[in-house]
């Protein structure tokens, strides 16, 4: 073990320490290295947290990456895929993308009712829809059990148009269609259940039901589809898999990705990465800060020690180390108090969901956490890496104390 260490640690660990100032200081500079783990914990946790469970629920809803006609535009009636170039067989194959492949087909129309009225979008699903995915978004009944065998008559709608509508599972609603130099056409519907998914562009106006419905409105053939979801093992490798998608499609077809969807919440979610990255900026300067606070008066403090150690031979090299892992050694119990309280806050908010949000405004009711052990990790070794490096300057104090005066010092 190296002199600087050896000493450090005798002296960190030493309980002769008569100086309240010194205490006072050690104390202050271990509470602003706990508070620094604890904000950056729940900045860092909360924000990803709350990045990934929107790209989730937009993925969850509607595939992570969606196939449509260049027909369709940016129009809610969808066109009928063409089929020439898509390959669905090798896009199942792609890495990273589930079996979990369905199509769909998408009509406007209006829902009404001696209650009130409400423009939706009715997005038709076949057999082979992911019920499964789509339960955690459920608040009451079911999905349409979709055999594509005949016309289902079962639709799920958003809590926001059931409380519209004066609408609750089983009871019947009126969907009127329009179409192009023809006559409106009204289908009756029974409603099977209830979702939420906290997004605002979504739950005011999708409504689930069988794709044949929508196939007979729009004149499309059995077996044709507006459209494809594909659903992926993680909606962080949207951007991965997306370029292999497109090779697959056809030219006639293209490709888009969940988080473009909706550009305005893809705006939004940007933020904040400048929002985490600012608060560690202010959390870490706050730190050094008060570390080298905590180096400088332990080097005055500790003077006679110093002036000792160089009369007995030692370097200013060796006194510079001694001093900045007393200091960083100090720090340790802040690091660890931090990261338990830290990890503490945001696990109970994880299993509790203690503190809720408006979904209007943030897409999401609670506060969503993701504890990432790489995170976590690496705010602890970030703060005690840098905190080193800013003690290197302050610490040439030292070379400056002469010997002869130091012993001398009272």
């Amino acid at each position: 073990m190296s002199f600087p260490l050896y000493f450090s640690r005798k002296i960190a660990l030493s309980k002769d320490n008569k100086n309240n100032l010194s205490r006072v200081i050690i104390f202050i500079g271990r509470l602003s290295v706990a508070l620094g783990i604890i904000v950056s914990l729940i900045t860092v946790s909360t924000g990803f947290g709350s990045k990934k469970a929107i790209k989730e629920r937009l993925a969850d809803f509607s595939g992570h990456i969606t196939i449509k006609s260049t027909r369709s535009n940016s129009s809610y009636n969808t066109s009928v895929l063409d089929n020439n170039g898509l390959e669905l067989n090798k896009i199942k194959e792609l890495p990273d993308v589930l079996q979990s492949v369905q199509k769909y087909a998408m009509v406007t129309g209006i829902m009404r009712n001696e209650h009130n009225f409400a423009g939706v979008i009715f997005k038709g699903v076949g057999k082979d829809f992911d019920s499964l995915r789509f339960k955690k978004f459920l608040i009451a009944g079911t999905t349409p059990k979709i055999t594509e065998q005949g016309y289902n008559n079962g639709v799920t709608i958003s809590q926001k148009v059931a409380n519209d509508l004066h609408l609750k599972v089983k009871d019947s609603i009126v969907t009127i269609f329009s179409k192009t130099d023809q006559k409106p056409v009204y289908r009756k519907f029974e409603v099977v259940g209830i979702y939420k998914t906290d997004i605002k562009m979504i739950d005011d106006q999708f409504v689930i039901g069988d794709i044949n419905q929508v196939r007979k409105i729009q004149d499309m053939k059995p077996n044709e589809a507006g459209g494809i979801d594909i659903f992926l093992d993680n909606v962080n490798d949207i951007d991965a898999v997306f370029p292999d998608v497109e090779q697959l499609i056809g030219y006639k077809n293209y490709a888009e990705k969940a988080t473009e969807k909706y550009p305005q919440i893809t705006d939004w979610i940007s933020i904040f990465d400048t929002n985490i990255a600012l608060i560690i900026v202010i959390m870490l300067i706050v730190v050094v800060i008060n570390i080298i606070m905590v180096l400088l008066i332990l080097i005055i403090e500790r003077t006679n020690s110093i002036g000792l150690l160089k009369t007995l031979g030692a370097s200013n090299a060796q006194i510079r180390a001694t001093f900045i892992n007393y200091t960083l050694i100090i720090m340790v119990p802040g690091l660890l108090c931090g990261n338990l309280i830290g990890i503490g806050l945001l696990l109970l908010q994880k299993f509790l969901g203690i503190i809720r949000l408006n979904p209007e405004n943030y897409y999401v009711s609670t506060v969503p956490v993701d504890l990432n052990p790489v995170a976590i990790i690496s705010i602890s070794l970030g703060i005690l890496l840098i905190s080193g490096l800013a003690l290197i300057i302050p610490s040439y104090l030292i070379s400056k104390i002469s010997p002869v005066k130091a012993i001398k010092y009272n």
